[in-house]
């Protein structure tokens, strides 16, 4: 069956089709974004929480920390809640280890360029500070990580996290370690370093 539109062309129910197929197409997609877009904010980390992978204090240690967030956080935790850590090498392992059951919705890090931090020395070297308020971390998948450096974190060796590319590497040139994007650590750089 054909009509004609406005113009006086003729319209085909095939193009009819194809018209309604692409408006459905564009709407699924629209969709999609809009599920991306839902990606669960960063919490603040309370001092008094445990850390989910070795269960030390989260508080009681210097360095980065993170949290991962799954859908359905029960298929990981007892409780319904982002998984907790007190350090960016457990944030991984745990995640590295748990990835068979449940994919992470986002991973957070504490994000150093984000704070205003120090370094400090403590018995065991030096350290950055802790930062554990909800805007101190950053989606790893954007972050830059500088691996091994001088600079350790509550597991003793860290990944020190960084937005600005830039910053990690004046890090980096400040307290040696390697450069690392977020895909790029894999399960054994974390267990070499713990």
């Amino acid at each position: 069956m054909d009509s004609t539109d406005t113009t006086g062309r003729i319209v085909t129910r095939r193009t009819v089709l194809g018209s309604v197929g692409a408006v459905c197409l564009g709407a699924v997609a629209g969709c999609l974004d809009g599920e991306e877009a839902s990606v669960p904010d960063a919490i603040e980390v309370d001092d008094d929480h445990d850390c989910d992978n070795c269960t030390m204090r989260i508080g009681g240690h210097a360095g980065p920390a993170g949290q991962t967030h799954y859908e359905d956080p029960t298929e990981i935790l007892d409780e319904d809640r982002p998984a907790r850590f007190c350090s960016s090498l457990c944030t991984y392992a745990f995640t590295f280890d748990n990835e068979a059951e449940a994919e992470p919705t986002v991973v957070y890090l504490t994000d150093y360029s984000a704070v205003d931090y120090e370094i400090q020395e403590d018995e065991d070297g030096l350290v950055a500070t802790r930062h554990l308020e909800a805007d101190a971390f950053g989606d790893a998948a954007g972050l830059t990580l500088v691996a091994d450096s001088e600079v350790g974190g509550a597991m003793g060796a860290s990944l020190v996290p960084f937005s600005n590319a830039d910053e990690a590497a004046e890090f980096q040139a400040d307290y040696g370690g390697e450069i690392y994007d977020h895909d790029e650590v894999t399960q054994d750089l974390v267990m070499s370093l713990m």
